[in-house]
Formats: structure tokens, C-alpha cells, sequence
């Protein structure tokens, strides 16, 4: 293969891992927007798990993301910050609510 053809090829492909200016101004302006609030959703906590509850919670904490925790259950270590996380017990009650 030519020198000129490798070059070529080799730039080509770099080209696809290049990004816009606008991206991180995005995802800035989306995470601001919906970042979760543990806080403000405390008041859940004893409630009843379920739709209903869950749909309050989301609305209180500002979340776009839900993820319920069942008992003795594990959960990936990836911390989102749109996301709200909700523990309940072996009777469907509320027993922690937090970020990420």
C-alpha cells in the first residue's frame, strides 16, 4: 500500500472519534436540567412501593430515571445523575431513596 493511501485510510477513520462543540454544551444543559434530588423526595420513605409512589418520586426528586432496588438485591455501580434510586423491603415498603 502507498504511503499517501495509508495516510488517507488512517485519517478516515480518525475522523468518526471527532466531535462537535455542541455535544458537551448538550449534555451539560440536559443534566442541569435533570438532575436528581434525593432531598426532596424523602417523604416517600415508609411509603408503599409501587406506580403511583414511584411516579410522585420522580416528579419530586426532578429525575428522568426510576430504578426500584427489591431485597437482597445488587445493583451496578454506575452513577447516573438523572436517576433516582428507590429500596423497598420484603413488604413493598419504602426504605431509602437516593441518587445516581
Amino acid at each position: 500500500m502507498k504511503p499517501t493511501l495509508v495516510a488517507a485510510v488512517a485519517a478516515m477513520s480518525l475522523a468518526g472519534c471527532a466531535t462537535t462543540g455542541s455535544a458537551p454544551d448538550q449534555a451539560a444543559a440536559l443534566s442541569g436540567a435533570m438532575a436528581c434530588k434525593a432531598d426532596a423526595a424523602q417523604s416517600h420513605v415508609g411509603q408503599q412501593a409501587g406506580q403511583v409512589t414511584g411516579t410522585a418520586i420522580l416528579k419530586d426528586s426532578g429525575a428522568r430515571t426510576l430504578r426500584w432496588g427489591p431485597p437482597n438485591s445488587a445493583w451496578t455501580m454506575d452513577f447516573r445523575e438523572d436517576r433516582v434510586n428507590v429500596r423497598y423491603d420484603d413488604t413493598m415498603k419504602i426504605t431509602d431513596i437516593t441518587c445516581g
